[in-house]
């Protein structure tokens, strides 16, 4: 994914190589924080589970991901994994070997353990008088997961959600240093080239743009479903 920044030719130039840059940017931070909202539930479910053989394991992956840097893990995947000839020839190579589908695998990793304890908390957090309710008329648990715990956890975690999706709007920027030319890179690139810190600025806006618009698509979600509610 390299440029030749001697080819560019002004401002149109620079504005092209950003615009790829943020489809790079919008790319993995839209697949990862969906894969990370759908895998998050049964990693939280797991969490409260009272089996250990569901437990424990959910803990240990959530201690890893969030208490290890997002830049290490980056390492480990791209540049560790490849150490491994049982690795290589796997399934999961392909994943690994280059660095985007890398990067995406280890963004959705990381997010999924934090968005696991915040469904959690959502969870916790219904009244323990709306899921004797459900019991109450016969609903199983799946169900009662399905059609009661989880659209009521989903209003309740919906700030925090708004959260973890900005901070991993900021996130995909450390994918760069795996080679990638998403925003970050592209800043860095310029900036190097130009030996002006311009391009990192106008990343910068980028990302408070980015982050902007996704707090109020959660602030509009939030005054939706609180109207539903009341209605």
């Amino acid at each position: 994914m390299g440029v030749d920044l001697s080819t560019l030719g002004g401002l149109s130039d620079t504005a092209a190589l950003f615009g790829r840059g943020l489809v790079i940017t919008l790319e993995l931070l839209v697949v990862s924080t969906v894969l990370a909202m759908v895998l998050a539930v049964p990693l939280a479910v797991a969490r409260l589970s009272a089996n250990p053989f569901f437990r424990w394991p959910a803990f240990a992956y959530s201690a890893f991901f969030r208490g290890t840097p997002l830049l290490v893990q980056i390492f480990l995947f791209y540049y560790g994994l490849s150490q491994f000839p049982w690795i290589r020839q796997s399934i999961a190579w392909p994943f690994l070997r280059d660095a985007f589908p890398c990067a995406q695998v280890v963004l959705t990793l990381n997010m999924v353990a934090y968005v696991a304890e915040v469904v959690r908390g959502g969870i916790m957090a219904v009244p323990s008088g709306e899921k004797e309710a459900a019991l109450s008329v016969g609903m199983g648990p799946f169900l009662m997961y399905r059609r009661i715990i989880l659209p009521r956890a989903f209003r309740l975690m919906l700030p925090a959600l708004s959260n973890e999706v900005a901070i991993q709007l900021k996130s995909t920027s450390l994918a760069c240093t795996i080679t990638l030319l998403d925003v970050t890179g592209v800043g860095r690139r310029l900036a190097a080239a130009s030996y002006s810190t311009e391009p990192l600025i106008v990343a910068g806006v980028i990302y408070m743009i980015l982050a902007f618009l996704i707090g109020r698509v959660f602030k509009l979600a939030e005054a939706r479903l609180s109207f539903q509610r009341r209605a």
